[in-house]
């Protein structure tokens, strides 16, 4: 009987004895699996923002031919290609320094004849660890054969805003804001977002539509407007209240005589005036018979000008034969 109970009491110490370092075993290789990075996270560049943060606590271990794969590709023609893959070297010294996570270099040969996404797959499986990558065909490979992946891209869809800019849902809201127009509101998520012109509708549920989010150390927070909110007009637009009852009887005004077109348009007269003259004067030149100027004659000889002209007499003194001669003719014209 004494021996039953011995042999009992051993295989129950053994069996709890196995448990004990199964579960020690998967537990220290959960936490010491190596990360291995892919060439695609180290040209995306946003893993360094993931290892600032401190969430990787596990080893990186970047493979020495996923090295070797960004020089290759820095020393290509392709100047584009260039420059992604001297990022991506770049990226590798930044981890390096960086005192949130250990950073390696795993010497697996410069070159890996497979290709280097059949090479992260061979080290994961051997060494039982991950791959950090962004390629969607490995990661598609990876998670067929069984590897954990961590896929940069799927972390941030996770970590993005549940609402972008523009997009409009329905909130109740609970409480009023800071200003007394503004109402407030929260989301599934606990994101409390605060809404414009709602300080009114407290207690109902509106649908809005989202402004902008503000992310602080506190947590995020998002502004947003009626969809419906009604305009507020001020001034000669404002909505006047319409009159109940019998019509206002409006008391007619008496008429005014007209005035004549003369008075009424003082200013048109002259110029009327002034354009029936330049009618009249038209209408006088067009009846009017036009004379035509004679032909001048043909201009004379100069000489013939000058037997015609009279000859001028010049007054001189007279001399004693003159007057003899003068004489002389009076008597002759006596005895005639």
């Amino acid at each position: 009987m004494d021996i039953l109970i011995i042999v009992l009491l051993f295989v129950i110490a053994a069996e709890a004895t196995y448990l004990t370092v199964n579960n020690f075993q998967k537990f220290g290789r959960t936490s010491q699996s190596p990360i291995f990075v892919d060439t695609s996270v180290l040209i995306d560049g946003r893993i360094v923002s993931i290892a600032q943060s401190g969430f990787m606590s596990r080893t990186l271990y970047i493979p020495r031919s996923v090295v070797g794969e960004l020089q290759f590709l820095a020393d290509n023609a392709d100047s584009e290609k260039r420059t992604r893959a001297r990022h991506g070297l770049d990226v590798i010294n930044e981890l390096q320094a960086l005192t949130t996570v250990d950073t390696k270099i795993f010497q697996d040969g410069t070159r890996a004849k497979d290709g280097v996404d059949n090479r992260l797959l061979e080290l994961a499986k051997k060494h039982n660890g991950s791959i950090c990558t962004i390629d969607y065909n490995l990661n598609k490979v990876a998670v067929v054969e069984g590897i954990a992946v961590l896929n940069v891209n799927d972390l941030a869809k996770t970590l993005r805003m549940a609402y972008l800019p523009g997009e409009r849902t329905m909130i109740e809201l609970t409480q009023k804001g800071n200003d007394s127009h503004q109402g407030v509101g929260h989301l599934s998520d606990g994101t409390m977002v605060v809404v414009e012109q709602g300080g009114q509708l407290v207690g109902k549920s509106v649908e809005i539509e989202f402004i902008r989010s503000l992310q602080t150390a506190a947590g995020k927070m998002m502004f947003a407007k009626l969809v419906n909110a009604p305009e507020k007009k001020t001034g000669r637009n404002a909505a006047q209240p319409k009159p109940t009852g019998q019509k206002p009887v409006v008391a007619k005004t008496a008429r005014t005589p007209r005035q004549p077109r003369e008075a009424r348009e003082p200013a048109q007269q002259p110029a009327q005036q002034q354009t029936q003259q330049v009618q009249e004067q038209q209408s006088d030149a067009a009846t009017t018979p036009q004379y035509e100027k004679p032909a001048r004659a043909p201009q004379q000889r100069q000489n013939s000008s000058r037997q015609q002209q009279p000859r001028k007499q010049y007054n001189r003194r007279k001399s004693p034969e003159d007057s003899l001669m003068e004489l002389v003719n009076s008597e002759n014209n006596d005895n005639k």
